[in-house]
């Protein structure tokens, strides 16, 4: 039986699940934020950071005094942007209807409405998360590329201002271009590099695909069919005693550099529906619906330091 969804109900469900829909912001962006920390809430800038006390007990001496506490702030600055689009609801809803996505009973929980602007938000998210990495921040820009900085934009500008680096321990240089035949040790002698401390707590490596199937293909060259060569496919770095999960993602595809840091240290800040978010549907032609959205939107480290992160940078030919 033809389903027909209209405007007005549209309308009435984006009022009605507002922040609901708001806060399926990070389905599309679940294949990165998964192994990264969301900070829902955030309006324009939120000060982050590492916090060091440097208290220590040694014999006793009444006078003896510990210098103050250590504070390295860093600021996580969402951006505000907007999208206007403009759909046919019943090609939507055919879409979903048809997807594996949402169906049978899953469907009978869900209003027709929601699932059909849930979707389009889920589609508008996933362009964030293609930008999560290389996105720069451009006032006059039009795309979700341009709407904040992302990780390796971040980076690069702590690179040039002497944050990261060499001497401080959280910048590492590549020797060579990572192949098939050279992966394994270059992975290895990347992670190796990394502060006593970083290597000591569970971290993510975040490559690109095509690194990652470099590792992959030389570790089966490597290793051969030894014992505890179990499976092709390798989730963790070897050598890391299970502690470096390698994290292989699209939007890391053409990244200049490699991230090794923990889980906690990779902030995503989204509005969760805060009062600078909307959401609005409404009708201008007399078949389409227009879905109006506004969000922010921002990533940032919560520190550069080397206890907790190591950029490493990858070899370019001259």
């Amino acid at each position: 039986m033809a389903i027909t969804i209209t405007p007005d109900e549209l309308k009435k469900s984006a009022v009605k699940f507002r922040k609901e829909l708001l806060m399926m912001i990070p389905i599309g962006l679940d294949s990165s934020l998964q192994h990264m920390t969301p900070r829902l809430g955030v309006q324009y800038k939120e000060t982050v950071g590492e916090i060091r006390g440097n208290a220590e007990l040694g014999p006793y001496d009444p006078d003896r005094k510990n210098t103050s506490t250590d504070i390295k702030g860093r600021t996580l600055e969402v951006f505000l942007g907007s999208v206007i689009k403009e759909f046919d609801p019943n090609d939507a809803w055919q879409s979903i209807y048809g997807s594996m996505t949402l169906h049978g009973d899953g469907l009978k929980n869900v209003p027709v409405e929601k699932a059909i602007l849930a979707a389009e938000i889920k589609s508008i998210s996933a362009k964030m998360n293609a930008a999560l990495f290389s996105a720069v921040r451009d006032d006059a820009g039009t795309t979700s590329a341009k709407l904040f900085n992302g990780f390796d934009t971040i980076a690069g500008a702590d690179i040039t201002a002497g944050n990261i680096s060499a001497a401080k321990g959280n910048l590492a240089a590549l020797a060579a271009a990572i192949s098939s035949s050279n992966a394994v040790d270059s992975l290895k002698g990347f992670y190796r590099g990394a502060s006593d401390e970083l290597q000591s707590v569970k971290t993510k490596m975040f490559i690109s695909k095509s690194i990652y199937n470099n590792y992959v293909d030389d570790y089966q060259q490597t290793v051969g069919a030894v014992p505890y060569n179990t499976q092709f496919q390798k989730t963790f770095l070897e050598g890391s005693n299970d502690l470096c999960e390698l994290v292989a993602l699209p939007n890391k595809k053409s990244s200049p550099y490699i991230q090794l840091t923990t889980k906690g240290n990779m902030l995503v800040g989204m509005g969760g529906g805060n009062d600078l978010e909307r959401l609005d549907v409404d009708r201008f032609s007399a078949f389409l619906v227009t879905l109006s959205l506004a969000a922010v939107f921002g990533v940032q480290y919560e520190t550069v330091s080397p206890e907790k992160l190591l950029i490493g940078k990858l070899y370019v030919s001259a």
